[in-house]
């Protein structure tokens, strides 16, 4: 069963410099809050490369990827892809995966939001340790703390026995209240201060998480995230503009229609 490392080791020149009597932490989603849309999907794009997705398969990942940026997270879809991800690693070699890294790099890097990067930065200049929090699985989760150099990751888990995925889940899904509980036993750890941390999110299935801290800030948020985050005066941070470019696209494609019924009119 894969082990799951939490801790990075420090850059060279070490890392945050903890300032005294400060101990907090600041907890990042990946998916619509450090970056446009899911990391999934950018996974599955590489796979569908390598061979290991049908055209099929990553034509129903793309609509559900722009459904996912429109609407945020359902508990349904996160199961739909839960499964799908499952099955895809059955069988599959540690390695072969660890190959897709730069194609799925080369998907998600792209797709940051610059102010949340530079907002995690001030946060680790300031002596608190940063950490990518995600349902997405553990391996993605390590790569991009590594490159964006974070201090820690947390994700989900799956079996691996002789270096073969076998399908199944190697721990806690990192979901609600199983992402809230793989951070606080992060915390018991590492001796990080709940209260005096942070923790950016975009989706309601998150609250367990922003509720643990002191500091939730709301991220291109959900509908329930939004009225919950407007009703308990969180901040309310938006960067996602897919929603308004679909509306204007359909706008112009309205407005074109009647133009040409119009024209065929006279």
């Amino acid at each position: 069963m894969t082990e799951r490392p939490h801790i990075l080791p420090p850059p060279p020149g070490g890392g945050a410099i903890k300032r005294e009597g400060e101990n907090g932490a600041a907890f990042f989603d990946l998916d619509r809050t450090l970056i446009a849309g899911s990391s999934s999907f950018q996974f599955g794009r590489a796979a569908y490369k390598a061979g290991m997705l049908s055209r099929r398969d990553i034509a129903r990942d793309a609509y559900e990827n722009i459904v996912f940026r429109l609407r945020g997270s359902t508990d349904a879809g996160t199961d739909a892809i839960r499964a799908r991800v499952s099955e895809m690693l059955e069988g599959a070699k540690v390695r072969d995966l660890q190959r897709l890294s730069g194609s799925v790099l080369a998907g998600v890097l792209p797709r940051l939001y610059p102010r949340m990067l530079e907002l995690a930065y001030e946060h680790q200049d300031e002596g608190r340790p940063i950490f990518i929090c995600t349902a997405a699985a553990q391996e993605m989760a390590e790569l991009m703390a590594i490159v964006l150099t974070f201090d820690g990751a947390v994700g989900s888990v799956a079996e691996v026995i002789d270096g073969v995925y076998t399908g199944r889940e190697g721990g806690p899904f990192n979901y609600r209240e199983g992402k809230a509980q793989a951070i606080r036993d992060l915390a018991v750890r590492e001796g990080i201060d709940l209260e005096a941390s942070y923790a950016y999110s975009d989706s309601e299935s998150d609250l367990p998480m922003l509720r643990l801290v002191g500091h939730p800030v709301a991220v291109n948020p959900d509908k329930e995230l939004a009225r919950v985050a407007r009703a308990e005066g969180w901040e309310i941070m938006r960067f996602e503009r897919l929603g308004r470019k679909i509306r204007v696209a359909a706008a112009a494609a309205l407005v074109g229609g009647f133009a040409v019924q119009r024209a065929v009119r006279t």
